[in-house]
């Protein structure tokens, strides 16, 4: 059996194990969580480097792609540097496919009900996180809010245009990503503190919310009757929210195992795990036409009619 583990700044209580069939082998797929220590997750990366297949590192990623260049984190370094034998996937291998996926899926469906993505007001959390959705949400057609300074850095200062962004990404992020991650962006325990509401009004006027789910959870209102939710990783517990708060469909970029959809790394790292190449051989041709062979497919579910 082939073992994948996926090494979170998260919560633990975010934390599960599954096994899976995959092209007639098994998987065992985990995630561990570490409350937000980087200390104990470098030493989690290095106890665990040769002894499993593939790593995934979860609630961080080496580094932000934002219109094909890339700006990396000073806290990764210390990850990148303790895994040496086994694979380790960030999500950013295969993000890109996972959201062009996810929303084809999401226009088939949408298109069953007689609708279409295409003039639907979208609220995307940040831009320069998960760029590669920004685009995809551009491309499909969508109107959309990028709340890169209200839901980053809580300035009242919504972004229309992915130009707005590309621009401001060369000027912030060569200083953003040198500054402590968890001031950026809420990591341990704090993952599962109670939503406190704000800027509802951004959140009632979309058709679509998309991005990080911890992002769009953090600061999401009661009311989300009618909406369309795109997001990465959620468990039983972030479902059961969204359907007391009247979401519509929930879309994730990936599919759901055993009640949990898995983050981008877990996807990468055992789609690593599965190709018998080195991993500075592998090319986005090969995860692309694993997931065809599999199939990796995004998961839409109707939460409310």
């Amino acid at each position: 059996m082939k073992r994948v583990v996926s090494v979170s700044l998260g919560s633990t209580q975010r934390d599960h194990v599954v096994v899976a069939s995959m092209l007639g082998q098994d998987i065992e797929i985990c995630r561990r969580g570490t409350a937000g220590d980087i200390g104990r997750a470098v030493a989690l990366y290095r106890e665990l480097d040769g002894t499993v297949d593939a790593i995934g590192v979860g609630g961080i990623e080496f580094f932000m792609l934002v219109d094909g260049r890339r700006h990396y984190w000073r806290d990764s370094k210390r990850i990148r540097t303790a895994v040496r034998i086994s694979k380790v996937g960030d999500g950013n291998g295969v993000r890109a496919l996972l959201a062009a996926r996810a929303l084809r899926a999401l226009e088939q469906k949408l298109n069953s009900e007689g609708r279409t993505l295409k003039g639907m007001k979208a609220l995307k959390m940040s831009a320069v996180a998960r760029y590669t959705l920004a685009h995809a949400l551009v491309t499909a057609g969508c109107d959309v809010t990028f709340g890169d300074f209200m839901f980053g850095l809580g300035l009242p200062f919504p972004v229309r245009r992915l130009s707005t962004v590309r621009a401001l990404s060369q000027v912030l992020m060569p200083v953003v990503t040198q500054i402590p991650y968890g001031w950026m962006y809420e990591l341990g325990e704090g993952q599962v503190a109670p939503p406190v509401p704000k800027w509802i009004g951004y959140y009632a006027a979309a058709d679509v919310i998309a991005g990080d789910y911890l992002m769009i959870r953090a600061n999401m209102p009661d009311d989300l009757r009618g909406k369309i939710i795109v997001t990465n990783t959620t468990t039983a517990r972030d479902v059961e929210e969204l359907r007391v708060r009247g979401v519509h469909l929930l879309v994730t970029e990936t599919p759901r195992l055993n009640g949990r959809s898995f983050g981008a790394n877990v996807i990468e790292a055992t789609l690593l795990a599965l190709i018998d190449k080195p991993q500075t051989a592998i090319t986005a041709s090969d995860f692309e036409d694993l997931i065809d062979r599999i199939p990796l497919k995004p998961s839409v579910e109707v939460l409310n009619p």
